[in-house]
């Protein structure tokens, strides 16, 4: 397996951290939990398995080994250490093993005003702006209980280490990185912080299920189900409208666009809803995929145990807990030539043995990027995609991105009217410019066998390509895997489907909010009577780049040491699924989750509160009796503490205690309370809208926005990478690229055309440096 040659040494309670390691383990590492005496207090947390084990550990922890211990002995030998809370000296570690990567996972990072603060997963996604924008209009904010900023922070510390690793085989020494899972998390609110930066105003919440900037973005009721509904383009719309026999509505010109259509968002649900309730949900799906609509089941947690596609692929295995065979979620890293293990057995505590291994010799080439001397052809387009490319450039890859001028990436914008032409305005979308810093931009027609042949030039002396095409469409192109493997037999490429290019639902067309529909997640976010919710208005987008980022560099790892290149078949849906992985092993137990709102069952109270600023919030987390005697004393109501001493009498009165909660938050400032309760070390945050984040202050003191200038947008905010070396942020070099900017730099420069060849080339639009309207010579759509 890929990484079978590496010892991994965990050590702390986060779980962002036990993540990371098993995303390690999943591929072959040798990972030693180091635990307390008493075990993980994970292992006793719910949802609890029918075994008594802790849902949350089983599903964080299989694959590996567990010790009882101190940590430096373990360390002689060992490649990485992840180490959270413990009590391990991170540089006496790296003093004595040189060589040894160390990766230091926080909630908040080790520098800045909230270095020290208590956290939880609701805290971070608060602080992150992930929950300011879910739930009823009036409020409060409405978002799920648990593992969200786990599996965020676990996939940007595994990309840390991997991409350690390979600096580490190319000759560099050991490494320290500091993991914050406050910032891996603002990687998904960058849709929302680039549209607001651009826009100079933020956005509200819209109530259940409803997002800015477009609607129906959502799910709904079917006969016998729920239909998650995402459309977008006005073709869609009219299609969508059709096939509910609705076709005057979908030529109304007042709902034409997204933004249109939620202004009348209740009025046209009045209509399109009753007709949903007349068909299946099987049924409305096969129509849907026919007519190629982003319209998907919403399965439940029975769902997705039960998938055998699911099965299949690896994304659903078995685990073994206390000699039970339960079916949890598996590795979403689809590799094809080294794929993850199927699954794994919860390690019993303190069974684990450690044999002795030889020092890891330390590098000398410490200077270079982790990255430098890759090189990765970016064919993909809007969030996802240019996300993985994204953190590869940023350690150092070189990445060039190919365009067209008539298909321009999705997110500079896909609107060809002359005005939009003229005044260059994709040029100055934000959310383009906030995903492909660190960039070289190339165009390409690829409808045309000189972009083809240009293209396969390019693959011929990279490492990897990465591309989120429709399905089928490379291969007509003639640049799918097998086309680009015989130019290079070496080349890693990773595709991004919504099901996998191998699935039967290969052809669904998808956006983020589609695969977070199909996940299972929303069947157990939200109150008891909600519809299933929606966390986010694409959090597959997102999930998916970090996700595509990590298995990359497995691939890439092994390719390292053998030469073998290989597809990685990436499902998008199945990148979603780790964030209800606990939940799915609780279902195979016969314990189902339910369904709690933003209460939590082991933390009491939690929630988000009201302050004394307009739809401002303030969220909380207890996470012990002492946590809470202390919450009760700063708010002034220490009887609190006596009458409602331990967590189950917190749950039973948790209208009361919620009610004294807010009425002392209503009386203080966002801003205020939290630091008041950080002071008594309660795990306390603001909801931040996602415009806010750029003058918070923790961001601003870590550096954590990289300003940098750019044509037609001037001054832009980058958001620094979630981890830094030695604690310092990693430098944003170069802005986006313009359209076209590096064509003779790469297409002259690397490739070898002469002056005459590229200006045949511009004078047949087969490049260029302006978007152009489609040509009708093909379509890559």
């Amino acid at each position: 397996m890929p990484l079978s040659a590496y010892r991994v040494i965990e050590a702390g309670g986060l779980p962002a951290a036990a993540y990371a390691a098993r995303l390690l383990a999943d591929f072959g590492a040798e990972v030693i939990k180091v635990e307390p005496p008493g075990g993980d207090p994970a292992r006793c947390a719910t949802p609890l398995l029918a075994a008594g084990e802790g849902a949350p550990f089983a599903f964080f922890n299989f694959g590996k080994h567990s010790v009882v211990g101190a940590v430096a002995p373990l360390l002689a030998g060992a490649d990485v250490l992840i180490v959270s809370d413990a009590a391990v000296d991170v540089a006496a570690a790296r003093a004595a093993h040189p060589g040894l990567i160390v990766a230091d996972v926080s909630w908040f990072g080790r520098s800045g005003p909230y270095a020290a603060y208590a956290g939880s997963d609701l805290v971070v996604r608060a602080l992150a702006g992930l929950v300011h924008l879910v739930g009823p209009v009036e409020g409060p904010p409405l978002v799920a209980p648990d593992f969200q900023a786990a599996t965020m922070g676990g996939l940007g510390a595994a990309i840390a280490v991997l991409a350690a690793l390979m600096a580490r085989r190319r000759g560099a020494a050991g490494r320290a990185l500091e993991v914050s899972v406050l910032e891996t998390a603002i990687a998904y609110a960058e849709l929302n912080t680039a549209d607001a930066f651009v826009r100079g105003e933020g956005q509200t919440r819209l109530g259940l299920n409803r997002f800015w900037p477009t609607y129906p973005v959502g799910i709904f009721p079917a006969k016998d189900g729920w239909l998650g509904i995402t459309v977008v383009t006005p073709a869609q719309w009219r299609s969508f409208c059709e096939m509910l026999g609705l076709g005057e509505m979908g030529r109304d010109a007042a709902y034409t666009t997204g933004i249109e259509r939620m202004a009348f968002a209740a009025e046209i649900e009045a209509r399109f809803v009753p007709k949903l309730l007349e068909r299946t949900v099987e049924e409305w799906f096969a129509e849907c995929l026919a007519r190629r609509l982003p319209i998907v089941p919403v399965p439940d947690m029975a769902d997705i145990q039960d998938s055998a596609e699911f099965r299949r692929r690896g994304a659903v295995v078995p685990v073994t807990v206390e000699g039970r065979t339960l079916f949890g979620v598996g590795s979403p890293l689809h590799l094809t030539r080294t794929p993850p293990r199927r699954g794994g057995a919860v390690p019993v505590l303190a069974s684990g043995t450690v044999t002795p291994r030889a020092e890891v010799a330390a590098g000398t080439d410490g200077g270079a990027p982790m990255l430098a001397g890759l090189r990765i052809v970016d064919l993909s387009m809007g969030w996802a995609g240019p996300l993985a490319s994204r953190f590869m450039a940023d350690m150092g890859a070189d990445v060039v991105k190919i365009e067209a001028c008539q298909y321009p990436d999705w997110w500079r914008g896909v609107d060809f009217r002359p005005h939009v032409l003229a005044e260059r305005l994709y040029e100055k979308a934000g959310r383009f410019n906030a995903l492909n810093r660190n960039k070289r931009c190339i165009t390409l027609d690829l409808t045309t066998p000189e972009g083809v042949a240009a293209a396969k030039a390019l693959v011929a002396g990279a490492d990897a390509v990465i591309e989120n095409y429709a399905a089928g469409v490379l291969e007509k192109l003639g640049l799918d895997y097998a086309a680009l493997r015989a130019v290079n037999p070496g080349v890693v490429m990773l595709s991004m489907c919504a099901y996998g290019s191998d699935s039967p639902l290969r052809a669904c067309r998808a956006y983020g909010s589609t695969l977070e529909h199909g996940s299972g997640l929303p069947q157990v976010v939200g109150r008891p009577g909600d519809p299933p919710l929606m966390g986010h208005i694409a959090f597959g987008d997102a999930t998916g780049g970090l996700n595509g980022a990590a298995a990359l560099l497995v691939a890439l790892l092994h390719r390292q040491a053998t030469g073998e290149g290989q597809h990685i078949d990436l499902s998008q849906v199945e990148c979603m699924m780790p964030m209800a992985g606990p939940y799915l092993l609780a279902q195979s137990a016969g314990s189902p989750a339910a369904r709690t709102g933003t209460r939590h069952p082991d933390m009491a109270p939690q929630g988000c509160y009201p302050t004394a600023t307009a739809d401002r919030w303030l969220a909380l987390s207890i996470a012990d009796d002492a946590m809470w005697r202390r919450c009760a004393v700063a708010i002034g109501r220490p009887d609190l503490a006596a009458a409602y001493s331990t967590t189950l009498a917190r749950h039973a009165h948790a209208d009361v205690i919620d009610d004294a909660l807010a009425a002392w938050t209503g009386t203080q400032e966002p801003d205020a309370a939290m630091a008041a309760l950080q002071r008594a070390e309660v795990a306390a945050g603001v909801a931040r809208p996602p415009h806010e984040l750029f003058e918070d202050t923790h961001l601003v003191a870590r550096d954590f926005w990289q300003y940098l200038d750019r044509p037609f947008t001037g001054a832009f905010p980058q958001s620094a990478l979630p981890f830094r070396e030695e604690g310092v942020a990693y430098r944003i070099l170069t802005p986006a690229p313009t359209m076209g900017q590096h064509n003779a730099e790469v297409l002259g420069g690397l490739l070898g055309y002469d002056a005459g060849q590229l200006a045949d080339l511009v004078a047949r639009q087969i490049i260029g440096t302006e978007a152009l309207p489609p040509s009708g010579r093909g379509t890559l759509g």
